[in-house]
């Protein structure tokens, strides 16, 4: 083999060898990508969200950690100026639960009781706990530390929730489950 047959030969294995190691590459990172998330829980502030007829916008991202459970909070604006937002929890299938929540910020309620009555409602203890923060966006919070949290149900669809951030009081709000079926979510810069 002359020497110049050799050099193109020498030539086209470093070449597939390079070709080679840019598509494992380029797979190993299409692989790391949570592509198998619910859209939910790729929301991020600035995305806009339709949930049946109203139209929201992400302003903050609250995500939480107690053990080895994770969900996400979104924090939703829309023209009305009352505080929304909408929780996450569970990682897709039939277990994922979405809640849309209101602030009940005239609401006289705390916690710990077996029952609650509010709205007409009777909400019944369902969970009690404490988990770590991380906040992106605006959400009026230091980026991380720790919230208290104590949930209650009604039916099957109602919910109410005590949360405290850091040292704060009580933040009351009333929730209802979410078919995700029912959510279309935007990009920030969709502008339909």
């Amino acid at each position: 083999m002359d020497g110049s047959l050799a050099f193109l030969v020498g030539a086209v294995v470093v070449l597939m060898a390079v070709v080679l190691v840019v598509v494992v590459r380029a797979r190993r990172r299409a692989a790391a990508r949570p592509t198998d998330l619910p859209p939910t829980r790729q929301l991020a502030p600035g995305h806009r969200v339709r949930i049946h007829q109203s139209e929201y916008v992400v302003s903050g991202t609250i995500r939480l950690v107690e053990g080895d459970w994770t969900w996400v909070q979104h924090l939703l604006d829309d023209a009305s100026g009352t505080p929304h937002r909408l929780s996450v929890e569970g990682d897709g299938g039939p277990e994922l639960e979405v809640v849309l929540w209101t602030a009940e910020s005239g609401a006289t309620v705390t916690p710990g009781a077996p029952t609650i009555d509010l709205g007409g409602l009777r909400f019944t203890w369902a969970e009690t706990g404490q988990a770590r923060y991380t906040a992106i966006g605006e959400t009026g919070l230091p980026a991380e530390g720790t919230m208290r949290y104590h949930d209650y149900q009604s039916g099957g669809n109602a919910r109410l929730s005590f949360e405290a951030y850091g040292e704060e009081g009580w933040r009351v709000a009333r929730g209802d489950l979410v078919d995700p079926a029912d959510l279309a979510i935007r990009p920030a810069d969709d502008a339909r």
